[in-house]
């Protein structure tokens, strides 16, 4: 599997070479037109006459053959020196003396081409050629060169500038959070001290358990390790000592169910999703229940980690005013996951409040 795998990256980054190396051909190509053209609109004006179509041909086909000449040789030299400051001295030497080779090879092919094209004579190295080409092929590839080393530096401040939004952004982002986080504890001591005052005199046993679950609920809401996503396993057990706390308070005037697949007790959700939605259903949907009344948390997974909270109190009103619990859930999901949850609030066939969340075991 292994072998496979590295073969596989092999090939793409063959794939990768050859491409890049037809796309550096390719821009000059046309750079080499360009040049040429120019160079034969030049020649045209400082001799005050059109220099003739073939002239033109020659001094097209010079410009394309030395531009093609000097990518090739920097791009091997690059790649095979395997150059990567690419401003540093020996890069810059090594850069120029390709582009002066190329320009030499490109030379003496274009008069071997002229001399089995026409039946000249050839003769090897052209001094005065090399001279005029070398001034126009250095000035160019300077051009060229502070051009990309400009471009290569905006670019870098760019991802910068972007590395330091996405940061930015990141940190806002566990601000709003730990900020709903302390929201949520005022919640939590609230209800459990009003349920262990009840307690301390009518049952210290009982009271002396609630405090002991209460300390718990706060270890895990003090967040030492900054931790916005947490096991179902974690979620579920911290959501069952906080039903132990309302199970004293209300006795047995509530039947309290958890059901969990076990397959999604590795996954991640939310740290605090369920809570607030489960202490929500208590305070408002069971409050005036006083017989048969039944709270059921389940996650189950489909494609996604589907969670639901559903009981048998008053149904929700048509236009449903968000208190706290709803509208920490919207946040903290919204901050989480983007777009890519949905909330649901059902009444028929059971009311219930049904959250979908991208599976991640991560």
């Amino acid at each position: 599997m292994s072998t496979n795998c590295d073969q596989h990256q092999e090939k793409k980054g063959i794939r990768f070479i050859y491409t890049s190396w037809i796309k550096a051909n390719f821009y000059n190509l046309v750079l080499g037109i360009i040049i040429g053209l120019l160079l034969t609109l030049l020649i045209s004006a400082f001799k005050e006459q059109w220099i003739g179509w073939r002239s033109m041909f020659f001094q097209l086909l010079y410009s394309i053959v030395i531009s093609l000449c000097i990518t090739n040789i920097i791009y091997f030299n690059q790649k095979y020196l395997r150059l990567k400051k690419e401003t540093s001295l020996f890069s810059i030497l090594v850069y120029y003396i390709s582009a002066i080779m190329g320009t030499c090879i490109a030379i003496e092919l274009i008069y071997l081409l002229r001399a089995w094209l026409f039946k000249e004579h050839y003769h090897f190295f052209h001094l005065e050629d090399l001279r005029f080409s070398s001034i126009i092929v250095v000035i160019t590839c300077t051009i060229i060169y502070v051009y990309f080393f400009q471009k290569r530096g905006l670019n870098a401040k760019i991802q910068e500038r972007d590395l330091d939004l996405l940061r930015l952004s990141q940190m806002k982002t566990q601000a709003e959070l730990a900020a709903l986080q302390s929201k949520i504890n005022p919640h939590f001591l609230y209800n459990s001290l009003n349920a262990i005052a009840s307690l301390i005199h009518e049952n210290p046993d009982k009271a002396e358990s609630m405090t002991l679950k209460l300390s718990k609920l706060f270890r895990y809401s003090i967040n030492q390790n900054q931790e916005d996503l947490v096991t179902v396993k974690e979620e579920i057990e911290i959501v069952n000592t906080y039903l132990d706390i309302e199970k004293v308070r209300f006795e047995e005037r509530i039947e309290f169910k958890v059901e969990v697949d076990d397959e999604l007790l590795s996954a991640k959700i939310p740290r605090f999703l369920i809570q607030p939605l489960v202490e929500n259903a208590l305070k408002h949907g069971l409050k005036d229940v006083t017989d048969f009344a039944a709270l059921t948390i389940k996650v189950k997974k489909t494609h996604q980690v589907e969670i639901i909270i559903a009981d048998n109190g008053i149904p929700f009103p048509d236009e449903l005013e968000v208190g706290y619990g709803l509208q920490s859930t919207y946040d903290k999901l919204g901050l989480l996951y983007g777009n890519q949850y949905e909330v649901q609030l059902i009444n028929h066939p059971v009311k219930q409040v049904k959250i979908q969340i991208p599976l991640n075991y991560g």
